[in-house]
């Protein structure tokens, strides 16, 4: 109230300009004495994905967009904008720098943008670190599959000969896993790149063009039947965590001998454990951020989004917003001399 009567006093010599001055000072004060449900009440809030219309984070973000506005004070729309450009870094840099504050806009971009950050990639002028943290859905586990024709039976194999598999360019997460193994750990994959995506991938595998691929489990799943009746065989995972649906698959890190091999696989598949993860941009106000928090996880936990979920074959499982700014943190730690290396092995960074 001080502020408020200074500038009363300033008016009786300065009328117009004070005039604008109280405007400013009470809309101020009344949009910080607004709680969430009447900030939200009757807005539109924008959900910015960094990815194509029809790609998993898009349908992903469209089906949370659906459940989530319910479970949000006020109830405000969501209403959904791709901005797909330069592998969702354009998305990441708008939400970063752009995009306003105030909380009627978070988005959603790749998870390798931390990697990419922490790596100096050309154009990323994001930090991970300033970001207001919601969320994420899906726990995408990597896998390096092989056809039944290839002679390659399991995780040792893959040491012991050469395995042709498919690529999509060197930063592609095709290409990723195969490369950063053969350079980590010895493994004797030969990469043929070139590939549209995981679909092609598999067709080629069919057609004996390759032997096998490595990606998501969850890009398998129109191949369900393959690797059910034996078609295709799943040799290993890339993370520490047991692969729920398999949990019989070995992990990669049983080759780890040293600690240096461990921590360059940790910084480099750990942009798995993000998901398709959600963020609002800096400086958002803390009670928007706890509301829209509280409403993104009630939205993975209504039985409505679940059964949805299920019947669209979406990965859906929740990621605290915690365990993303743990693992930002866990990022940044990483050592100079292992970050350096990791710029050897994939020096055009993350796809």
């Amino acid at each position: 109230m001080r502020g408020l009567c200074f500038a009363r006093r300033r008016c009786y010599t300065r009328p117009m300009r004070c005039l604008a001055v109280l405007a400013v000072f009470l809309a101020a004060h009344s949009a910080r004495a607004q709680t969430p449900e009447e900030f939200y009440r009757n807005k539109q809030i924008r959900l910015i994905v960094g990815h194509p219309a029809g790609a998993d984070y898009d349908t992903g973000a469209r089906l949370l967009a659906r459940h989530m506005a319910g479970h949000i004070p006020g109830k405000p729309a969501i209403v959904v904008q791709n901005m797909p450009a330069g592998g969702s870094i354009v998305a990441a840099n708008y939400l970063y720098g752009q995009a306003p504050r105030d909380g009627l806009t978070f988005g959603s971009f790749s998870r390798n943008i931390p990697n990419q950050a922490i790596l100096g990639q050309v154009n990323l002028e994001a930090d991970p670190r300033g970001f207001n943290w919601l969320g994420a859905t899906s726990l995408p586990s990597r896998v390096c599959t092989a056809w039944e024709t290839s002679g390659v039976r399991g995780l040792d194999d893959v040491f012991e000969k050469e395995f042709v598999v498919a690529g999509a360019g060197p930063g592609s997460s095709l290409s990723i896993v195969p490369n950063v193994l053969n350079q980590v750990l010895g493994a004797k994959f030969r990469v043929i790149d070139g590939y549209n995506g995981p679909n092609d991938a598999v067709l080629a595998m069919e057609r004996g063009e390759v032997q096998g691929v490595c990606n998501s489990i969850n890009q398998f799943r129109p191949h369900a039947h393959l690797i059910a009746n034996g078609k295709i065989r799943v040799l290993f995972r890339v993370e520490e965590a047991p692969l729920l649906a398999m949990p019989e698959v070995p992990t990669i890190y049983a080759r780890a001998t040293t600690r240096e091999q461990a921590d360059l696989l940790r910084f480099v598949f750990a942009s798995t454990e993000f998901g398709r993860p959600y963020v609002l941009p800096p400086d958002a106000p803390a009670d928007r951020v706890a509301a829209l928090r509280a409403a993104f996880a009630a939205a993975l936990g209504d039985p409505a989004l679940i059964a949805e979920a299920k019947q669209a074959q979406i990965d859906m499982t929740p990621r605290p917003a915690g365990e993303l700014v743990s693992l930002v943190g866990k990022l940044y730690a990483t050592p100079a001399a292992t970050i350096e290396t990791v710029k050897k092995i994939i020096p055009t960074g993350f796809n």
